[in-house]
């Protein structure tokens, strides 16, 4: 798309890009990291990555295997 359109299209919607990304409202890192870290410590009882996916569940679990005699 951006091969079609000249120099002055492209700096055009970057400029629009731009406008909309200063409008942005934005919050500190400091400030939001305490909840994050909350939230990640309410939800890790379910999460399978730390807890682990029971063997009944898991569809990745090899069903059987194949012998060659």
């Amino acid at each position: 798309m951006a091969r079609d359109m000249s120099d002055k299209d492209i700096l055009k919607m970057e400029l629009d890009q731009l406008k909309k990304e200063v409008s942005t409202s934005r919050t500190a890192v400091s400030a939001t990291a305490p909840e994050l870290i909350a939230y990640a410590e309410a939800q890790s009882a379910e999460d399978p990555l730390i807890k682990g996916v029971p063997e009944d569940k898991n569809p990745f679990k090899e069903k059987g295997g194949c012998i060659i005699t």
